[in-house]
């Protein structure tokens, strides 16, 4: 089977693209490389999959319509993991206007290809963002998203819409999985994990919202992200969103105190206030997914750290 994966160069994308071809896959990655981060580490991202026979790297932007339309002609995918996007809640306020473009205009330019070129199931890449600051926990699939906090997440709230709206048009199975404080090897430097253990490599702080205190991210390894990816493109269902996160939110002063015991460095804290971007606390109810999926995350917190810091001081501090 032929699958398209966009955004197939990125952090969760990379992984995604590893385990399907892993399992004997055709798989087609879309990636613009563009300078949101060094695109030099999206190549390395790649670095395997590029030497395996079943794999196609296509450098395009999903906005470009007429690109898009070449690659659903020459390769005929049959299932597409749609992870491209700009990422980022607080980077969006500065340029809301680009994530409109890539992360709506660039999902109904994919959502029209798999209309017209009969692709068999689409799994559509959202974030725990579009919950807002909700007081409601844990968070299930059927609570309100209508309150985002970032033009980010009312794009990604957007494109959920969307999905529903081409999959009741046209039947395409379609699955919305939101992502829950995706960590791991390959982590964008922009996101937490990175940005913390770099600062305390280098001796220097780094800015800790609230100081830590009653801020919690449901934190989710890569592996367990991908697995649920994995089996949402198998299962084929009509439409269904689901939550992927670990359900064990951790306290943030929690997660650095970890960090440093798994660094063996000591972190430098500035403390600010929570942004208007940023809710509290992420905090997945995964029962849908376990029930429909099987979806079981396998990684603690305590062990995927020490794995994102073994590919760190291999990955990063060796090219340093």
């Amino acid at each position: 089977m032929t699958y398209l994966v966009t955004g197939g160069a990125g952090f969760i994308g990379s992984h995604l693209v590893d385990t399907l071809l892993a399992r004997g896959e055709q798989v087609v990655c879309i990636d613009n490389f563009n300078t949101y981060y060094p695109p030099y580490r999206k190549r390395r991202n790649i670095a395997w999959a590029t030497e395996q026979p079943g794999y196609t790297l296509v450098e395009a932007d999903i906005r470009d319509a007429a690109a898009m339309e070449q690659v659903f002609a020459t390769y005929r995918p049959q299932r597409v993991a749609h992870l491209a996007a700009m990422a980022g809640p607080r980077p969006s306020i500065a340029q809301p206007a680009l994530y409109e473009a890539v992360n709506v205009a660039g999902t109904v330019t994919l959502l029209e290809l798999t209309h017209r070129y009969n692709v068999q199931g689409i799994v559509f890449a959202s974030t725990s963002s579009v919950y807002g600051r909700t007081t409601k926990l844990p968070f299930v699939e059927t609570d309100s998203t209508d309150w985002p906090l970032s033009p980010y997440a009312a794009t990604k709230k957007a494109g959920e819409v969307l999905a529903y709206t081409f999959h009741q048009l046209y039947g395409i199975p379609t699955s919305v999985v939101r992502f829950f404080t995706v960590y791991g090897p390959r982590g964008r430097p922009d996101m937490t994990p990175f940005l913390f253990v770099d600062r305390m490599v280098r001796g220097e702080p780094f800015i800790l919202f609230n100081g830590g205190e009653e801020l919690y991210r449901d934190y989710t390894y890569v592996d367990d992200i991908v697995a649920g990816v994995v089996a949402a493109l198998d299962a084929g269902l009509p439409y269904e969103i689901f939550n992927l996160g670990n359900s064990q939110p951790v306290l943030m002063q929690h997660f650095v105190e970890l960090l440093g015991q798994v660094t063996g460095y000591a972190p430098l804290i500035e403390t600010r206030p929570l942004p208007a971007t940023d809710p509290p606390i992420t905090y997945a109810d995964t029962g849908k997914a376990q029930q429909l999926l099987g979806y079981a995350p396998q990684t603690r917190v305590e062990d995927g750290l020490a794995r994102f810091w073994e590919w760190y001081r291999v990955d990063v501090l060796n090219m340093a």
